[in-house]
């Protein structure tokens, strides 16, 4: 039998609209201490609350090691500012970035910036894979040792390293390059959520580092990875570029139960399915999950993130690394090499050597 990857976790520390960085930042840490590979921070221009990208940027400093992936927006947005701001993040954590990719499908959110209307969800999502790619283009932009910062002849870059990206899609144009130098990870890792089926599925095959996934059992996340990862390499990527985990919302408040509630029966939602249980059968069900080989990990998202988490990281997660089956520290200082992930290559660098 070949050996069992490393098991990937992640935890949403959303809830309810919070104004205060202490409340941010603690959960962030309680996330660290359990050496999680990242937290996500949901965000919609439906719902109030402030900018999750801006208050990630916030907790950057007050944490050292656990990824940052705020939800970023592409409808209504400029690529150009997108992109600056998410390189600004991975800056700002010295590499430990990501983002994850949203759509604003209502006409609700569409008059809040009466630029135009409401799309349908495949133009929708056409349009936040073409964001996605002018984002990678101008993170590429500056080569990585543009920077010369010589005093002497008052040249801070080389301009021979700086490239415009030229870039022409169906809704908008971008010439580059950015104002912000090649972030520390080169890309900062996207995340997709494959909750709206195939439109977002082909835009997570073609962009994504991670995508999050429902399924109720094992063998039907096996199909969706096996599906996710044909059509990656459909667009010339490498299957084994994809990182695949299982969005499960948790609900820690109850007893330890010998079953996997809301796993087998109950439907998903725009949340993930539904596990209610206790601390130690949550370890058992993402051991027998892991251990099958279906996912290379979790996105869990607590019910109550101020009670949930504490348990997940306290139970759950302390379970596990007593089991060998989930490290006990971050090995490495990037989000891409906690997730496995190579730093990917400079596209305008390599296109200047080969000519």
């Amino acid at each position: 039998m070949p050996p069992i990857p490393p098991l990937l976790l992640a935890a949403e520390i959303g809830g309810p609209p919070r104004y205060d960085a202490a409340h941010h930042v603690g959960l962030v840490r309680l996330a660290e201490r359990g050496a999680l590979d990242f937290v996500t921070l949901r965000d919609s221009f439906a719902r109030p609350g402030p900018d999750a990208l801006q208050v990630l940027a916030r907790v950057a400093p007050a944490t050292e090691r656990i990824g940052l992936v705020p939800t970023v927006t592409t409808t209504h947005t400029e690529p150009f500012h997108v992109s600056t701001a998410v390189a600004t993040l991975d800056w700002v954590s010295r590499g430990r970035a990501g983002w994850l990719v949203e759509v604003s499908a209502t006409e609700a959110e569409a008059k809040l910036f009466g630029r135009k209307p409401a799309a349908p969800a495949p133009a929708l999502w056409r349009e936040a894979g073409e964001v996605a790619d002018v984002a990678a283009r101008l993170w590429d932009s500056w080569e990585d040792d543009a920077e010369i910062r010589d005093t002497s002849t008052g040249r801070f870059v080389d301009r021979a390293k700086l490239h415009y990206v030229d870039f022409a899609g169906t809704d908008f144009t971008v010439r580059g390059p950015s104002i912000v130098p090649r972030p520390p990870q080169g890309h900062p890792v996207t995340v997709v959520d494959a909750v709206a089926g195939g439109h977002s599925e082909q835009t997570a095959a073609r962009h994504a580092d991670v995508v999050l996934v429902r399924a109720g059992r094992p063998e039907e996340a096996a199909a969706v990875a096996a599906r996710l990862r044909a059509r990656a390499a459909r667009h010339g990527r490498d299957r084994g570029s994809l990182r695949i985990l299982v969005a499960l919302t948790v609900d820690l408040g109850g007893g330890e139960r010998p079953r996997e509630p809301g796993l087998d029966s109950a439907p998903s939602d725009a949340e993930g399915l539904h596990y209610s249980g206790g601390p130690v059968d949550l370890a058992g069900l993402i051991t027998r999950w892991h251990t099958h080989g279906a996912v290379d990990g979790f996105h869990l998202t607590p019910l109550f993130p101020e009670r949930d988490l504490e348990r997940l990281v306290n139970g759950t997660v302390a379970l596990l690394q007593h089991r060998g089956l989930f490290r006990t520290f971050h090995p490495g200082g990037t989000l891409r090499e906690h997730l496995g992930l190579a730093r990917p290559a400079n596209q305008y660098a390599h296109a200047g050597e080969t000519s």
